[in-house]
Order: C-alpha cells, then structure tokens, then sequence
C-alpha cells in the first residue's frame, strides 16, 4: 500500500527543498524525494542538489580562499603590509570547501523537520495516473516503494552538457563537478566554454598559479551582458591573466598521462592546438528528465529535453507542476526558488507569482558582474528610446578606501516615463549591490526615485545613486 501525500516533489535542489518547505508552511503533507549521493562518504542521498553540492556554494567558497591567497600575495603590498611566501594548501582549501557544504545539507534536514517534510532516499519516476491523483515509484536501497500524490513538482535540475567525443573523467577532462577538487593546482588549464561556470572555475585556478586558457565558440564574449560590460570585463580578465580565444572550432581533444591535448581552429581559420595538465569542459547544462517516465501520466518533453510548463509553471497535466533548470528561462537557483514558492502557494489556493524581468543575473569572478533587465543592445533591438547614466566606482571614496575602485554602475531608463528598465554592475560587491535594482523594477521606480533616495557615505551604493543621477546628468561627484 503507498503512502498518501498532498504534494510529492523530486528533487531536493534549491526549486525542490523550498517547495517543499513552503508547501509544508502552508499546512499540506509534503514529501521530497532525492537519490543524488553527489560523492557522499556513505553513498547517501544529499539534499540541496547541484547548487548546494557541486555548483553554487562550493564554488563560491574556492573562489573566495583563492581571492583571499591572492589578496594577500599581491595587493597586500598596497596597504603598507609586508608578506612573502605565501602558499595554499589546496587539500585544506578542499576540505574547508566540503565542511561548508556537509553543514548546508545539514540545515535542509533541520528545515525539513521543521516544517513537516518527509524526506525520502531514492529515485522516483512516475507509475501512472489514479483517483484523486498520481503514483510514483520510489527506487531506495531497501527496495520499491510507492507514494501517492494529489499534486506533484517536478524539480530535478540538470546536469553538464558534454561535448561528443571528448570523455569527462573527472580526473583529466573535467566538468563542474571535477574542477571542484582538483588535489593541486593544474600548471596549465584549459578550459572550453567562456560562460559563467568556465569564468569562475577558470579564476579560481588561475589565481593559484596555473595558466589558464579559455577557449569559447560564440564570437562574442559574455554575449548575454551589456555590450559595454562585455568589453570592459574581457580587458579585466585579460589583464588578470586568462587567456581568452573567441571564435574558435574544437577539433580532437586527446587525453593521456602527461595531460590533455585539444586541437581547435582559431577565429581566423588557423589550426591551433593547445597542451594542458588538465581541461574543465564547460558548454552549458542540459534538464534532468532521464528516468521519470513521464509518458505515464502523459508527458514528455520538448526537443530541449525541457518539460513544457505555462506562466505559473504548470504541466500539459493538470497538478503537475515543474520548475528550475527541467523547464525554459534561466538556470539560476534564485529563479528556481521563485518558482517553486509561487507553485506552493497557487497549490494552497493563493495568487503566487513569479515576475522574470526581475531576475538578478550574477558571475561570481573579481571584480563580480551582475545585471538585472534589458541591456542597451536588447533595447535598441526593441526600438524603445532610453538613456543612459553610468558612474566609475573609481570617483567612490569607499571603493578607493577598499582598493577595490575597478568598475561601474550602468543605469538604463525611459527616455519618456523615465522607468528603469535595465541596470548592470561591474565591482566585486555586485551581487549585492543589484537587490536595490531589483527592487526598484520590482516597483516600478523611476532613475529620479533612486536618485532622490538618501544612500549611506561613504559607501558603495553611492555609485548607484549617481548612476541614476547621470540618467538626467545630474550626477554630484563626477
């Protein structure tokens, strides 16, 4: 006999567990299924999914310790401190990264419980359709088990995109999930793929001493961002010492003992070949759908390997539900939590909403990037008259004060109402920075709103105010 819930979510990444979590809150008996082990010591399924295990947090927590290690070689200096022979000791770096995520998963467990969440270990997939709802069957190390659902959230992310014909080992030739515990620093490193993943793995080890080249096919660099984002960012990596080739063709990627050899042909039709101790594959990241058989309830996915879903993430099926990286939009974690609030509470009867023009973008190098709305080049696509104000971070007394003056503000509004309807930020406390942006499109605001809103001095949101200032060429301080 199954169990009975009223709502069984699979996946415990960041859509999955909120959803869970705010079903729960919402008075309903919820269920969250996971069978991801991600390297568990005792093989035991892990909450949190790609992001907390193998993506967003341990990422962030190298590339901060290696921030730190090269702060300290080389800018110190510039503080009047004195330091010589600095090394990392990259099996503590490891560690120190996997105690954070051992302690994250930890706190998804305590939130489960204390929210009423059924945690279960296993791999689910869809048995068919029955009254009141849907079966799934539940794979766990004791055998099958069968839950039942009124309603159910497909949340079960995805996974690294390969390229055909170039074997990820995790050992040479490595995704995400291998270029977070490399056990030295790789002399030289390629990497494939000039996107937010390759950009902050690539930085993470080139700050530790290797030399690093980043091979992109796209002609474009970072062609998501602002064009004027863009441009500055690449002369910053360049001169950080990233290596980066646009426009370029993988040909044979060779691995062996000594390392890996990639042919490629170069923007300019030239053949080219690069030599590297180790090589990070990062082209993009496919949806989890394997396994779910979904036709049994009468699904299945698009020529993406995406579920379909409607504006309020809602399947072909009425009562299921998907959200995250299985769906179209953004594969951003943040989005996913969105969307899987919004789903718990239309479930409870509520209006949950989820507005996808304000979703804050972020790459986490130094300095970070982080954008939220239109870019100036998707504007002047639409035809819709804007202006611009822009403000250096270096005429900030408090970036000049950090040694951190690198960057800008970029504020791009209505030529007529004045609505903000981009804004896109180059400093190393960008991510941040950006939730004041969010909230004022969130709201509707106007440049003059931020303008006239009284920011701390000496601080780094001064930069925004000004930004928005400039919109109208009032800027004070510039």
């Amino acid at each position: 006999m199954s169990t009975q819930y009223d709502v069984v979510v699979i996946g415990a990444g960041p859509g999955g567990y909120i959803a869970a979590i705010r079903a729960g809150q919402l008075g309903m008996k919820v269920a969250c299924i996971e069978g991801h082990s991600y390297d568990d010591p005792k093989g035991e399924p892990r909450l949190g999914g790609t992001c907390l295990n193998v993506g967003c947090i341990p990422s962030k927590a190298l590339l901060a310790s290696s921030e730190e290690f090269e702060k300290i070689s080389h800018h110190a200096e510039d503080h009047g401190i004195s330091v010589s022979g600095a090394k990392m000791d990259v099996a503590k770096m490891i560690k120190r990264k996997d105690d954070i995520v051992t302690k994250m998963t930890g706190g998804i467990q305590y939130l489960f419980k204390k929210n009423k969440v059924t945690p279960i270990k296993g791999w689910a997939s869809f048995s068919g359709k029955v009254e009141g709802g849907f079966e799934l069957t539940v794979k766990t190390a004791a055998g099958e088990e069968k839950v039942t659902a009124k309603q159910v959230i497909v949340a079960t992310g995805s996974k690294a995109r390969h390229l055909p014909n170039v074997p990820v080992d995790n050992e040479v030739i490595c995704d995400n999930e291998g270029a977070l515990k490399f056990g030295a620093v790789p002399k030289k490193l390629g990497v494939i793929g000039a996107g937010v993943i390759g950009l902050e793995l690539g930085s993470v080890w080139r700050r530790l001493g290797a030399e690093v080249t980043v091979l992109e096919a796209m002609p474009n660099f970072l062609a998501a961002c602002d064009e004027g984002v863009a441009k500055e960012m690449l002369k910053i990596f360049t001169k950080q010492g990233l290596k980066i080739n646009m426009g370029v063709k993988i040909g044979d990627v060779k691995a062996s003992k000594k390392g890996v050899s990639v042919a490629y042909t170069d923007a300019d039709g030239n053949a080219q070949t690069l030599d590297c101790d180790k090589l990070i594959v990062s082209v993009g990241r496919v949806p989890n759908t394997d396994g779910l058989n979904l036709e049994a309830v009468g699904l299945k996915t698009n020529d993406r390997g995406q579920i379909d879903v409607d504006a309020h993430c809602q399947t072909l099926v009425a009562g299921i539900y998907a959200v995250g990286d299985v769906i179209r939009g953004a594969m951003l974690a943040h989005k996913a939590e969105e969307e899987g609030v919004m789903v718990a509470e239309i479930m409870a009867g509520q209006a949950g909403h989820c507005n996808y023009d304000t979703i804050p973008w972020v790459i986490y190098t130094s300095p970070e990037v982080a954008w939220v709305g239109k870019t100036e080049q998707q504007l002047k696509q639409d035809g819709r008259k804007y202006k611009t104000g822009q403000f250096p971070f270096m005429a900030n007394g408090r970036a000049l004060g950090q040694g951190d003056s690198q960057g800008f503000v970029k504020v791009l509004a209505d030529a007529t109402t004045d609505e903000v309807l981009g804004v896109h930020i180059i400093n190393s406390h960008a991510s941040d920075l950006i939730a004041e942006a969010v909230m004022a499109m969130e709201f509707k605001a106007s440049s003059e709103d931020i303008g006239r809103i009284c920011h701390a001095h000496p601080s780094l949101s001064e930069v925004m105010k000004e930004a928005a200032l400039a919109c109208d060429k009032r800027q004070l301080n510039g």
